[in-house]
């Protein structure tokens, strides 16, 4: 039965993940309900985002290797270190207030090319990670290899660019 409903359930998934962010954002109160530090929360989404970037290369040499199994483990953990960061990631936007990179910081240029693309590409990841793991999960492994030629790159490119927003922005947290 989640075979057939697979595809409506990751449709709702990713839309209403993103709405839930993009109100949270403009929410013009914060509720640290779980008393954490504002810097707590994004060394510890870098760290997510590092080890999945980590797995994510991982994952592409064991099935290079026809390594299958250890293939499905690491991606499986790569996508459970993802839905983690993405429940942090809620609970971060409302605990604290946003904090933006100074006008006057060095590489301000670079810094928003970096994050631009990573918002935006963050916006598209999570339909295609759900419909990777979907088709894996229920063996249509020829779908499964179209769609990560997308997932794959685009996964990876938002683990690091997480990071990389993460040391631009360190010392202003």
């Amino acid at each position: 039965m989640l075979e057939k409903r697979g595809p409506a359930i990751i449709i709702a998934i990713s839309i209403i993940v993103p709405l839930v962010v993009v109100v949270l954002m403009l929410m013009p109160e914060r509720y640290n309900f779980l008393g954490i530090e504002s810097g707590l929360l994004p060394l510890f989404h870098a760290v997510i985002n590092g080890m999945t970037a980590v797995l994510l290369i991982s994952g592409f040499i064991l099935i290079k290797k026809q390594n299958r199994i250890a293939h499905r483990w690491v991606m499986t953990t790569a996508f459970v270190l993802s839905a983690i960061f993405l429940v942090s990631y809620v609970i971060s936007k409302i605990s604290n207030d946003p904090v933006s990179y100074p006008d006057d910081a060095p590489l301000k240029a670079l810094y928003l090319f970096i994050l631009i693309t990573h918002i935006f590409l963050s916006g598209i990841i999570l339909p295609l990670v759900l419909y990777t793991m979907y088709f894996a999960w229920n063996k249509k492994f020829e779908k499964h290899k179209k769609i990560v030629k997308w997932t794959f790159p685009i996964w990876l490119y938002v683990a690091i660019t997480g990071v990389l927003v993460y040391v631009f922005m360190q010392p202003y947290y």
